[in-house]
């Protein structure tokens, strides 16, 4: 059993979901972005000089154009590792009700409050990423009680847990990294669900379709517009879907593809420079929001 794990250092402004997204070597353990640097851990059983072509090779893609100058290659005991993550991992709250906990701190006193036990396990997510709290106060917004729930890139399984609690009867996460999977299988337990809630190891294309009253994507760029054309055999006729995992640079690109594609988008929210959007099918007779509400900063910017 290795000891320790190897942390890549990147000196890039660029989205890691997107760069991740990118890499196709096994070993990837997750990321963890501190101020401008972004960490990338790995396995270090997998590292090897393909696996650092692969990371160049994404940042080359993603508009780097001496990618080599950015890396720097440091070896981190495990130990040093996790100590980190618990240092940095505090409880979160998250719209008017949710909370985001690790299991070391106290439950909430509240009981009105959605209360979640979220460790910190391989930068699964811990609910603090803008595009994860985005996504949360919207589900807060629209689930009324018996809803269908697909999250597709679920990673830590936060959006369909959180989906469950506000009232959902059945969500689905998938994810095509199985470490992920496994880590949110591990807390539906812990949180105490059962059937009504699903972790599988698969891509949307693999998956077979189901009318969803809500779909949910906190996945990267690449990937959203890969599958942007498959979308519609996902969800149900009136359902709504929701997007994150995107820049704010981002929002004409892919507002763009999803119109060509047969969707409107209803509102957009933007916290610091990420953005979520909340879409429909353009045949719809649903009235968007008026034009006061469809742009809107959220609560964590005022």
């Amino acid at each position: 059993m290795n000891h320790h794990t190897i942390d890549i250092l990147i000196l890039a402004h660029v989205d890691p979901n997107e760069l991740t997204g990118l890499i196709n070597q096994p070993g990837l353990l997750g990321t963890w972005t501190e101020n401008q640097t972004i960490h990338v851990y790995w396995d270090p059983d997998h590292w090897s000089p393909q696996a650092q072509a692969s990371i160049l090779t994404a940042l080359q893609t993603l508009g780097m154009a001496h990618p080599e100058n950015m890396l720097s290659t440091h070896t981190l005991p495990s130990q040093d590792w996790n100590a980190r993550w618990a240092s940095q991992v505090k409880p979160i709250r998250i719209g008017k009700r949710v909370r985001i906990r690790p299991s070391w701190e106290l439950a909430s006193t509240d009981p009105q409050d959605i209360d979640l036990i979220i460790d910190p396990k391989q930068a699964f997510g811990t609910g603090h990423h803008a595009t994860t709290q985005l996504l949360t106060e919207w589900l807060e917004d629209v689930i009324e009680g018996g809803e269908t729930l697909l999250d597709i890139g679920t990673g830590s399984g936060i959006l369909a847990m959180v989906g469950i609690r506000l009232g959902a009867r059945k969500a689905l996460g998938l994810d095509c990294d199985a470490q992920a999977i496994e880590c949110a299988k591990g807390y539906a337990p812990t949180n105490g669900f059962g059937e009504e809630l699903e972790f599988t190891v698969a891509t949307l294309e693999q998956s077979s379709p189901f009318p969803w009253d809500i779909v949910v994507a906190n996945i990267d760029r690449r990937t959203l517009l890969e599958i942007v054309g498959k979308l519609d055999q996902f969800i149900s006729k009136t359902g709504h879907l929701f997007l994150s995992g995107l820049l704010v640079d981002d929002r004409n690109e892919i507002r763009a593809a999803f119109e060509e594609n047969g969707w409107t988008v209803l509102q957009s929210r933007i916290q610091e420079e990420w953005l979520a959007l909340r879409l429909t099918r353009s045949n719809q007779s649903q009235t968007a929001p008026p034009a006061s509400v469809r742009d809107t900063q959220s609560a964590h910017d005022r």
